[in-house]
Order: C-alpha cells, then structure tokens, then sequence
C-alpha cells in the first residue's frame, strides 16, 4: 500500500504545533535566529550637535481612555523636563513621513525611529513630531535634522503631543 503524500502546508502546521506543544524547544528556535533588519535598526535617530535627545520626548506618558463611541482617546503627561522645552527652539533629528505628494514637503512627520514597513507604523504619540515647514524639503528615507520652536499639543485628546510650525532644515 502506498504512504499518502504529505502536503508542506500541512507539514508547517504540523512543525508549528509541535513547537507550540514544547515551548523550551520553540525558545531554542527563537534564541538561535539572528535579528530581522527591522529589529537591528530600531533605534531612534542619533541627537544632532546641541539637540533634544529622542528619550527626553520618550519620558511624556500618554494617558489613554476609551469614549462612549469606542474611540481611544490620547493625552498627554508632559514631564518637568519637556515642559521647559515649550515654546523653544530646539533641535531635533528624525525620519520623514511624507504627508503631502511629491518629491519635496512641507507638511510631514518627523519620525524617532525608521518606518520598517508602512503596515506596521505604529509610533506612539511622544515617537513623532508634525512639522511644517516655510520652505519645502525634498523627501528621501534618510535622517532629517529640524529646528524651530516646540509646540506642546495633546490636551484635545487627538493623540498628536509635538509640532513645529515654523521648521527649518539644518
């Protein structure tokens, strides 16, 4: 009698099991794999010279609830630290989300850590700063470096802590 031919869907559901059945052996698994190219570069952007680092913008707790409508709702908890910031100059560096269309902007998103997959871009409200700009910047995945005033936002509940209206590119 002929073995029947075992399909390789059926084959990776078998593994998966399997692993899922013995969970040291899935944890050997896991520790020998080296690390996906978006887990080796989630780093923020590197502070420029005379810049806000990203973890003092990081340190805002963001206080969440849910509306009668089912919403999230976000605001925030500005630290001490942050706090002193407002209303001042600052310097930060960060990766642009384009929101307009077009090879240059100047309405995006300046980013702490790189966009690995636009999918999974999911930055919490204290990763992301919206900035405009008078000039337009042309667009490109590398780091961008901004300067103007910071503008502390939030308490309207729409989830967005840090704008700079009057950006300009260093």
């Amino acid at each position: 009698m002929a073995r029947p031919q075992v399909s390789p869907l059926f084959a990776g559901l078998a593994l998966v099991l399997a692993l899922l059945a013995h969970p040291a052996a899935a944890q050997s698994q896991a520790k020998a794999r080296p690390a996906a190219p978006t887990e080796s570069v989630w780093k923020p952007a590197a502070t420029p010279p005379g810049g806000v680092d990203w973890s003092v913008l990081e340190s805002t707790k963001e206080i969440t609830r849910t509306g009668k409508d089912g919403f999230l709702y976000s605001k925030p908890a500005f630290t001490p630290q942050v706090l002193a910031l407002r209303g001042k100059s600052i310097r930060v560096s960060g990766y642009m989300m384009p929101l307009q269309n077009g090879k240059t902007q100047t309405h995006f998103i300046l980013l702490a850590y790189p966009p690995d997959c636009p999918f999974h871009l999911n930055p919490a409200p204290m990763q992301f700063i919206e900035v405009k700009t008078t000039k337009p910047i042309a667009f490109d995945y590398g780091v961008k470096t901004i300067e103007g005033a910071l503008l502390l936002s939030g308490e309207d509940e729409g989830g967005v802590f840090y704008r700079i209206y009057d950006g300009k590119p260093l």
